[in-house]
């Protein structure tokens, strides 16, 4: 198979289906020929369905109860008590499959090659079986898919059972492949943590002169790309069963090939890898993937109410937030847990879609009020209900997960049965009675999995995946139905609390992903408003405000491989204690966040002085013009110029494909007053005048060569900060 500078070698035959060579610019990286894909058989003891099961009544141990730990809400008690009973059916080993040896257990194999739409060449490979009596009819297909502009390969697996038999299937590698040790030097390009490896992971040669990425659109902690290069499910959370006449399709995945000399700048090194993902390897995420492509600036920048308000919203303080938002740029008003009814009179999360009318006596009137403001309406939902005042569980009694999980008298319900296709309908009802234009989906735990009778997964482990492809299905849903309305899902809502980075597959289905940990560094207390606080040590708060802003970057950073504007990091903290948010603090936070888009900031806005205002309304009128002119917010650049920092000076490009746009550049507690700054992503040919956007300076003329090798100095205080405009003349 040739994708241009990525060739793939395949040998299919009787025995098997095995790659002999994966070569990027004629060099093969395989340690030798891959096994392809691997799997396990298993089959039902007694052939039959493998039932859910009732909840138990007498003295239920299935329930899985969370408590808050600490004011971070990222961090819970979980008592687990849960023990749920066996089911009847037992599994008995079958067979394990390896693509080198089907022939072992399929005895007939055809190949077809097909051009499904223009541009793209696809390869399918089946083999089958009529020999052994409990697989006689099952069928695997490994397709491999081609689009001839992008060096890449993209592959899944198809099993399909014609088999008279009830068969399990786990560890499952779509990708069994295994690197030479000279490609080994493995670069993250998404980030690994709470219980889920890195979507994207760059594996390269060792004088960083070619590689390839290997990608993974499997969902969540569900997910393994191994440390030699093999993609597929985790043994720990995947297996799923097939009746007969039933079908299971895999996630993709992918290789994507980059070369070229490392090239060395006044300030770092350019690798191939660098300069392949912050350009071509993003189109193919959003052409040929299907990452979500939106205009991240109808909504950004946005503010949430959690930070200092926490629950205790209403009707009053959130028009006063909504006046403040909208004076000083804001675009979305973002209403966090609070604004629903609450479970308990001590509730803290509120897990209803129903109003509170004590403290919103009237909430269309409250978010036609925002509206009024140019705001876009946002809300925050939860999959948790009341187990009796929901008009869910009223409608769908069964409709929760089993082992029970519940969090302040609420229970968890399962995006596992039909309640995915109800949730959805309580979004677009929000947005049909309340203009609702965004949501904030938050707090779940499909970690825990869901066996209960009558949905849709066989056993528990079968349901991570059932679980997170129906949350998948029910951002959809809104998507066909609300088209406008711009969905956010959490770290939390993704496996649990705390819950996984972001991911490819994640983009497929949301606009924005908030990524962990929730930061809620110089807020205070962060459920306690502004003026009950007593905190005096400005210099102590102006130091984790501006930590909070090195948090971001670095959470930014370690997401680079994904488009940068649909990662949120929880957040820019709008609150002034003591004069502590001094307006260069601000401009470190406009900063910061824009490596990706301005969002979200959080925080008491009453606490502003008009200095602050009169800061953020420039700052964030200046990101919008630029913005329009040049479209900065779907751009980033990182090659070329030093990685992150906050000792010494770094920067990142902002800039459109004519070399325009912005760059911005930060100092740290230490380095030179005065540094050059290389900007390797403008066009050596274009001339280009550079403007100083917070100091209102023009910088001078530079050719687009004279850019590239560093002519431009500029002079920064200790943690300074400055966004030049880069302007073709």
């Amino acid at each position: 198979m040739d994708a241009g500078l990525l060739k793939r070698v395949l040998s299919i035959d009787e025995t098997g289906l095995r790659t002999e060579e994966l070569r990027v610019s004629g060099q093969n990286l395989l340690s030798g020929p891959a096994s392809e894909i691997s799997f396990r058989i298993h089959r039902a003891v007694p052939n039959r369905a493998p039932q859910g099961l009732p909840e138990l009544k007498d003295g239920d141990p299935g329930l899985i109860s969370l408590k808050e730990n600490l004011v971070e809400t990222d961090e819970l008690h979980v008592r687990n008590d849960h023990a749920v009973n066996e089911q009847q059916v037992k599994w008995r080993a079958v067979t394990a499959c390896y693509g080198s040896a089907l022939g072992s257990v399929f005895n007939h194999h055809v190949i077809i090659h097909s051009r499904p739409n223009e541009g793209v060449n696809q390869l399918r490979v089946r083999y089958s079986s009529s020999g052994m009596d409990d697989l006689n009819g099952l069928a695997v297909d490994v397709i491999y898919e081609i689009h001839e502009e992008y060096p890449a390969i993209r592959k899944w697996v198809e099993i399909t059972n014609g088999s008279k038999s009830w068969l399990k299937f786990d560890s499952l590698m779509i990708d069994d492949i295994c690197l030479s040790a000279d490609y080994l030097h493995i670069s993250d390009l998404t980030p690994s943590g709470r219980g889920a490896v890195s979507s994207i992971r760059a594996f390269s040669h060792s004088n960083k002169t070619h590689g390839v990425l290997q990608v993974s659109e499997v969902p969540s902690a569900l997910r393994t790309i191994s440390a030699q290069g093999s993609m597929g499910y985790s043994l720990d959370h995947f297996e799923w069963v097939l009746g007969p006449a039933e079908q299971f399709s895999s996630e993709p995945v992918f290789t994507y090939a980059y070369a070229g000399l490392p090239t060395q700048t006044i300030s770092a090194i350019s690798t191939a890898m660098d300069r392949a993902v912050e350009t071509d390897f993003q189109q193919y995420l959003q052409q040929v993937v299907g990452i979500k492509v939106f205009d991240p600036s109808l909504f950004a920048p946005l503010w949430c109410s959690w930070s200092n308000y926490g629950p205790l919203i209403n009707d009053e303080n959130m028009r006063k937030a909504a006046d403040i938002a909208a004076d000083i740029g804001i675009k979305t008003l973002l209403l966090d847990a609070g604004w629903s009814e609450a479970n308990s009179p001590n509730a803290i999360a509120r897990f209803s879609v129903v109003p509170d009318s004590a403290n919103f006596p009237d909430f269309s009137e409250t978010m036609a009020y925002i509206r009024n403001k140019r705001l876009n309406a946002g809300l925050w939902i939860t999959c948790f209900r009341h187990p009796t005042r929901s008009a869910d569980l009223k409608a769908l009694p069964t409709a929760y997960s089993y082992p029970k999980v519940e969090r302040d008298g609420a229970l968890a319900m399962s995006y596992a049965s039909k309640w995915r296709f109800y949730y959805a309908y309580d979004l677009i009802a929000l947005h049909d009675r309340y203009n609702a234009t965004y949501f904030k989906q938050d707090l779940t735990n499909i970690k825990f999995g869901d066996i209960a009778i009558g949905h849709d997964s066989r056993t528990q482990k079968e349901s991570l995946l059932r679980g997170l492809r129906g949350l998948f299905e029910a951002q959809d849903a809104v998507a066909r139905m609300a088209p406008e309305v711009h969905l956010e899902l959490t770290h939390e809502i993704y496996w649990g609390t705390p819950g996984t980075p972001c991911d490819v597959a994640a983009l497929k289905y949301a606009h924005y992903f908030h990524v962990p940990p929730n930061d809620y560094s110089g807020a205070g207390h962060p459920r306690q408003r502004a003026a009950v606080q007593h905190l005096r040590n400005t210099d102590s708060l102006r130091a984790r405000l501006i930590e909070g802003c090195w948090n971001a970057r670095q959470q930014f950073f370690a997401h680079r491989g994904l488009p940068l504007r649909s990662i949120e990091y929880y957040g820019a903290a709008t609150v002034n204690f003591e004069n502590s948010l001094t307006p260069a603090i601000q401009q470190r936070q406009l900063c910061s966040w824009f490596m990706g888009v301005p969002s979200v900031f959080a925080g008491d806005l009453e606490s502003l002085s008009e200095l602050n205002k009169k800061t953020y309304r420039e700052g964030f009128d200046l990101l919008d013009r630029l913005n329009r002119q040049y479209g900065v917010y779907t751009h980033f650049q990182f090659s070329g110029v030093p990685g992150p920092t906050d000792t010494d000076w770094h920067w990142w490009g902002k800039l459109n494909e004519q070399g325009c746009g912005a760059v911005v550049v930060l100092r740290g507690s230490e380095g030179l007053a005065s540094r050059q700054i290389n900007v390797p992503w403008v066009r050596p040919e274009v001339n280009y005048r550079v403007r100083a956007c917070f100091t209102d300076q023009e910088v001078g003329v530079f050719s687009g060569d004279e850019l590239i090798r560093g002519k431009l100095t500029l002079s920064l205080e200790r943690y300074g900060q400055e966004i030049l405009e880069i302007k073709s003349i």
